[in-house]
């Protein structure tokens, strides 16, 4: 059975599921190895490789590539490998068909929902069980962890943390409702809600539910004000950058 077809037997909104998933599915430590050496197409059969055999990219599993070096060390002129993860659980989302634009540098992990015309900036953190509301911009470096639910058309600011939920399993994840706007550096703690239409000023710390239609600020974060005219003309989202 492959990882995807596990996948498919568990729900990864539920922490327990998660769990579950993590703990039966085939770890992998893929790595890239560039080689140079005294090798035919018979040695290399059954690799994924790029170029001449004597001179080639090989993409697969370190356990299966690093015994092949030992065992051939003597056909080998030159070698270098990379790799950026070791028995890696889950691994990154397939980007190609989701309907967003999604920058240079985004981690999203396998599990995670990105709803349409969203935005995801460099350096954005999306992990596992997250769903992400249709139109919402999720800004450079945040942080959206495992669970956290973002309703349509907000936006989380760079460098925001909307805590995940994995342990204690018992957590309420982090619930951010539509149109909400999270300011630069805030960070969201589990099990908060944060009410339709919000604003959460910038470096603010979370740790209580916040009313729709209020301005928070502060650590820890507090109802500052009622959202006006002016608020929301700071906290416009354009729908340009959406399209």
């Amino acid at each position: 059975m492959t990882n995807e077809e596990l996948k498919q037997q568990f729900d990864l909104t539920n922490p327990y599921e998660i769990a579950k998933y993590i703990k039966a599915v085939k770890k992998q430590t893929p790595v890239k190895l560039y080689l140079k050496g005294n090798f035919n197409e018979l040695d290399l059969e059954g690799f994924e490789y790029y170029g001449l055999p004597s001179s080639c990219t090989i993409f697969g599993e370190s356990e299966i590539l690093m015994p092949f070096l030992e065992n051939n060390k003597e056909k080998v002129q030159s070698f270098r490998i990379e790799n950026d993860r070791r028995n890696s659980a889950v691994p990154m989302i397939d980007m190609t068909g989701i309907e967003a634009r999604i920058e240079p540098g985004v981690s999203i992990r396998e599990g995670a929902h990105i709803g349409k015309n969203c935005v995801i900036m460099m350096g954005a953190v999306i992990n596992i069980g997250a769903n992400i509301g249709e139109g919402t911009m999720i800004d450079m470096n945040a942080v959206v962890g495992a669970r956290g639910q973002i309703g349509k058309n907000a936006h989380i600011g760079a460098g925001a943390v909307v805590a995940g939920v994995l342990e204690p399993p018992s957590k309420t994840p982090v619930i951010i409702e539509d149109d909400v706007v999270v300011g630069a550096n805030a960070v969201i703690l589990e099990g908060v809600k944060v009410g339709k239409g919000a604003v959460v000023a910038a470096g603010a710390i979370v740790t209580k539910d916040v009313p729709a239609g209020t301005v928070v600020a502060g650590s820890p974060a507090k109802v500052i004000k009622e959202i006006d005219d002016k608020t929301k003309s700071k906290t416009e989202i354009l729908d340009d950058l959406r399209g």
